[in-house]
């Protein structure tokens, strides 16, 4: 019986974990919402009957945890730095010749380009393809532990797919909250006679730092991954962008808006493309 339980529960883990990807990841789902919820709720009553067979990796820790006191503190092996800014096209073309003066090579830089999205900056950290811990950037140097919260993201995945991932991988991107959730949020929240939120980066870290998940659970955040920190015992391309596309084969959602174009002129462009 207990082998069949089991079989059961890895059978719809797994049924989930596609149907997840393909929703989130893909822009392509595969299953009405009633028949994912149905299948949800089968999972979560075999692991409340069966509870020798909980996963931290589970779908079922999307919908949140035991609320906590207080978040612990974790240190970034590798400092989550912030980014520089160019203030206008002549500092952009500055910025283009002193990459080509120090490259000593007069031929066109490629650029991957992506929006800057107006969120929070988290590492989200692997092991063995599992994920262990979530944290904010912080100060750069030391973040707070927001592992249970991420966990509740519905694109972010629990266990990366394939099995050629580094034994251990640090993921680093931004949640947010896109205008449709935040419209919704705040229409909501006004309806229920509540205070709304000013803006969607306001939205996304009053979200995500909530003490309790199911909470966060509730809120329509969201997450793309764009850079890449800590490896373990694994080998990755060495060119960003291929980088970028390895992570969506382990099912993590970049910005579908990120692209590689070659040259000065292209990179203003793709800026001038995003602002129309």
């Amino acid at each position: 019986m207990s082998t069949l339980v089991l079989a059961q529960i890895t059978q719809l883990r797994q049924q989930l974990e596609d149907h997840n990807h393909n929703y989130y990841v893909l822009d392509n789902p595969s299953i009405p919402d009633a028949e994912y919820d149905r299948l949800l709720r089968e999972l979560s009553a075999l692991e409340t009957d069966n509870p020798e067979y909980m996963s931290a990796d589970s779908p079922t820790q999307k919908v949140g945890g035991a609320a906590l006191a207080k978040f612990e503190q974790v240190t970034h092996q590798v400092p989550m730095l912030s980014l520089d800014n160019a203030f206008g096209e002549e500092e952009f073309s500055a910025f283009n010749r002193r990459i080509k003066e120090r490259l000593m090579d007069n031929k066109e830089l490629t650029f991957c380009c992506e929006p800057k999205l107006d969120g929070l900056a988290v590492s989200i950290l692997y092991r063995n393809g599992v994920l262990v811990q979530a944290a904010t950037r912080g100060d750069g140097y030391t973040g707070e532990n927001i592992t249970t919260n991420v966990k509740t993201i519905r694109n972010v995945p629990l266990k990366l797919r394939g099995d050629d991932f580094p034994e251990e991988i640090e993921i680093r991107g931004e949640v947010f909250m896109d205008s449709a959730g935040f419209d919704k949020l705040n229409a909501d929240a006004e309806k229920r006679g509540e205070k709304v939120f000013v803006n969607p980066r306001n939205a996304a870290a009053g979200s995500l730092r909530q003490l309790d998940s199911k909470i966060t659970a509730k809120r329509p955040l969201m997450f793309y991954a764009y850079s890449i920190g800590v490896v373990t015992n694994g080998e990755l391309p060495s060119d960003h962008y291929q980088q970028l596309a390895k992570l969506t084969d382990w099912g993590l959602p970049l910005c579908p808006e990120t692209k590689l174009v070659e040259g000065q002129q292209a990179a203003l462009d793709y800026y001038h493309d995003i602002l129309e």
